[in-house]
């Protein structure tokens, strides 16, 4: 057993450049209670403490205990502390979220970048994930998404042009694709799978991460009356992300 008044070696010296302080904490957390090494019901050092062990402002472990509760991971009880929070066993039901939102919620700055754009006739492969026919046309987009100087999120959208015609010409260097779309485009249902993956070379690079890094990919289909809209595959860096998911007990009254 670990000793819970030190912190991990990283937690002082951080693994790369790129890694913020308030990245560092939350990723020593969250590996200390999906480890198991901090079970349910564990109570976690105060904020004052925390902020006194990584030398910094209470501020920033406040913002940090902030999105652990959001994610479901702790529960703060007032005037008791800060606590791991017992597993929950309901179904998750996802939203469709911003991404610059979810960064913002972190605290930090939000910023992305269009790292490849180009309309073409669907691949096989493409239109697979979108259920089209031979002859369709796509808008491949690439976008990189930030939290402070590191990237935060890879995202790869295929758009389908018949559906949306005036994708071809938008300018998603001012506004990023999945908003564009939200803002013009109505949709009535959408579809989540959710899984690991290694990242691979390409990947790897453009999330400033190692090769074979465990990665938590999150690809969403969208349709509008029937008809397939947008594939869009989101991959994030497993130690610097959280799955955040709203509950409903079932058949709850």
């Amino acid at each position: 057993m670990s000793d819970e008044t030190t912190p991990p070696p990283d937690a002082v010296t951080g693994t790369g450049a790129d890694r913020t302080l308030h990245q560092r904490i939350l990723s020593d957390i969250e590996t200390r209670i999906v480890s198991g090494e901090w079970p349910p019901g564990h109570r976690l050092p105060f904020e004052v403490d925390l902020a006194r062990r990584y030398g910094c402002a209470r501020m920033t472990v406040n913002k940090v205990m902030t999105q652990l509760a959001k994610a479901g991971l702790v529960e703060r009880r007032r005037k008791s502390g800060t606590f791991v929070a017992q597993p929950r066993a309901q179904a998750a039901i996802l939203e469709i979220h911003d991404i610059s939102r979810e960064v913002e919620q972190t605290g930090l700055p939000y910023s992305y970048t269009i790292v490849a754009h180009a309309q073409h006739r669907a691949t096989a492969a493409e239109r697979a994930r979108l259920d089209l026919d031979g002859s369709a046309r796509v808008l491949a987009v690439t976008a990189l998404h930030r939290a402070g100087p590191a990237p935060f999120c890879l995202e790869e959208r295929l758009i389908n042009l018949s559906a949306v015609p005036e994708a071809a010409d938008a300018d998603f260097s001012a506004t990023a694709p999945g908003r564009w779309l939200v803002e013009r485009v109505p949709w009535s249902a959408a579809e989540h799978r959710i899984h690991a993956a290694s990242a691979d070379a390409s990947t790897a690079a453009r999330l400033a991460v190692q090769p074979g890094t465990a990665c938590l990919v999150v690809e969403r289909r969208t349709w509008h009356n029937g008809g397939p809209i947008t594939h869009a595959t989101f991959t994030y860096p497993g130690e610097r992300h959280s799955l955040v998911a709203s509950f409903t007990p079932a058949g709850g009254g």
